[in-house]
Order: C-alpha cells, then sequence, then structure tokens
C-alpha cells in the first residue's frame, strides 16, 4: 500500500512540475491558435446573427411570397437534389433551434414543472 502511495505521489510531482513547466507554453499556443480563427468567426457572427434591418423587410416579404408562390406553382418540383438537400438541412436547423430556446425556455429538457392542486378522484 505503502509503495503504491509513493507512486502516485512520485507521479502527482512529475506532473505539477510538468504543468508548471509547459502550462504557459501550452496557453501560448492556444491563444495564437486561436485568435485568426476567433477573429474570423465575429466578423461572420456580426454580419449573419444581426437582426434584420428596417431597409431589408420588403426584400424578406418578397422572399416569403416567392416561397409560397413556388410551392403553389409546383415549382419545388424543378429542384435539383443539391437544392433540395441544402433546403432540408435549413429546415432542420429551424427546428432544431426552435427545439433548443424552448429548453432554454423552461430551463429543461424533460418538460415543464406544472403545480398544481389537482386531486384526482378517489372512484376512477
Amino acid at each position: 500500500m505503502a509503495k503504491a502511495a509513493q507512486k502516485l505521489v512520485s507521479l502527482t510531482q512529475r506532473l505539477g512540475t510538468s504543468m508548471v513547466v509547459q502550462g504557459p507554453k501550452i496557453a501560448s499556443d492556444t491563444v495564437q491558435y486561436s485568435k485568426p480563427r476567433l477573429s474570423k468567426f465575429w466578423y461572420y457572427a456580426k454580419v449573419e446573427l444581426a437582426p434584420p434591418y428596417p431597409s431589408e423587410f420588403p426584400q424578406i416579404m418578397k422572399s416569403a411570397q416567392d416561397i409560397v408562390k413556388s410551392a403553389t406553382t409546383g415549382k419545388w418540383a424543378q429542384l435539383t437534389v443539391k437544392e433540395a438537400w441544402l433546403n432540408t438541412l435549413v429546415c432542420m436547423e429551424v427546428a432544431f433551434w426552435f427545439f433548443v430556446g424552448e429548453q432554454i425556455g423552461r430551463k429543461s429538457i424533460v418538460g415543464y414543472k406544472v403545480n398544481s392542486d389537482f386531486e384526482p378522484l378517489g372512484y376512477i
């Protein structure tokens, strides 16, 4: 038992020394690796995740009308496989974010907590 404890202490000391020596280098490398990627991410996040401007609403309305028009005229049947697949992925993404928003809103993955004074009838 004492031998195992000695090995554990030795391992812990080596690991601690290694982290002290290599920790700043790993942190520096991580920052250097992440900076260009994060700057690119923030650039696209500012552009893509911004709410629409009021001047863009006519274009949004026209796009929505075009979607309804293509659905009623059967133009959707002329889509290529790639376009249909991309439309499917967009619909799946919208559904995914809806369900994530629901879970955030109710602060639970399972369901809503309903407080009730209802007492079931005894004869059923």
